[in-house]
């Protein structure tokens, strides 16, 4: 693992996320190495030549002067990398951030692979509409091996629990959604008495991890070849159509809310998570884009 302490003038930027005002990556790079990160587009801007997951920068910036400008606004951790890492148990950047944000009235959304976050619980409890989401698209600790180096899926489970107990929003994002092999109904049934919420996301396959998903694709589920080439070949999204039929059926059977591209669902302690779909991206509207 290559780690560059750098220098930024800002860690907070603005951002143009339907569920955030800022977006905040405490580092540069993921030592996760997911096969299926998005956020790998990252090396095109930083010139880094190490394979994704083989490099972190670890972010440094000035003292805030005036937090108390960010009152009211959302602040999510996590958009092109992991704030719990396994780095941060040393460097501590997204800690030295909650404590410079404390008391400034911020909202906070944190997304995490990671248990290291249980943490900062004594922090994040302090900001208000604070929520935290933990991704888990598998049960199968084998499957989670061939895809990313995060924490065992069982830790992430147990740390969702801890923070739905002490009254933190929680979701289990759902994704991505292997197709095929990622079984949706198992996990929220696995979870749904720590969440509030359930995200479900399907796998996009673009950028320079998508030979490398339908290569292990083929070398390890060929099974699955014709169903992976109907989808991100031909473009067809009956697979997901289906899919969502079959989760809303769920749902309905089991008391839960079911909604599609809604980033604004919460739900209440003590009642079912909600189930929010987010098959289709294509529908989603920016909410400045719908003040227009």
């Amino acid at each position: 693992m290559i780690i560059n302490e750098i220098q930024t003038k800002s860690v907070m930027t603005k951002s143009n996320l339907p569920v955030a005002d800022y977006s905040v990556n405490p580092y540069v790079g993921c030592a996760f190495a997911c096969k299926y990160c998005y956020a790998s587009f990252m090396k095109r801007f930083t010139n880094h030549p190490e394979p994704w997951g083989d490099f972190v920068d670890v972010k440094y910036w000035p003292p805030m002067k005036n937090p108390k400008k960010y009152a009211g606004k959302e602040a999510f951790f996590g958009s092109v990398t992991d704030p719990y890492q396994p780095l941060e148990a040393k460097y501590k950047r997204t800690r030295a951030l909650l404590e410079q944000l404390q008391g400034s009235g911020m909202k906070l959304s944190i997304a995490t692979k990671s248990d290291l976050v249980t943490r900062d619980l004594d922090l994040i409890r302090t900001f208000p509409d604070a929520r935290v989401s933990w991704s888990i698209n598998t049960l199968d600790e084998s499957f989670k091996k061939e895809m990313d180096r995060a924490v065992p899926v069982e830790r992430r489970i147990a740390a969702m629990k801890e923070f739905y107990d002490a009254g933190i929003q929680t979701t289990c994002f759902v994704s991505p959604i292997f197709p095929g092999i990622t079984d949706v109904i198992s996990i929220i049934e696995r979870t749904k008495n720590q969440c509030n919420l359930v995200w479900l996301e399907n796998l996009n396959l673009r950028g320079e991890f998508r030979k490398r998903i339908l290569d292990w694709i083929h070398e390890k589920h060929p099974e699955l070849d014709d169903l992976y080439h109907q989808i991100y070949v031909e473009n067809d999204m009956s697979y997901w159509r289906d899919l969502d039929a079959q989760v809303r059926a769920y749902t309905e059977k089991e008391g839960m809310t079911y909604v599609r591209n809604d980033d604004s669902v919460r739900a209440d302690f003590g009642q079912p998570p909600v189930v929010a779909n987010y098959f289709f991206h294509t529908e989603i509207v920016h909410p400045e884009r719908k003040k227009r």
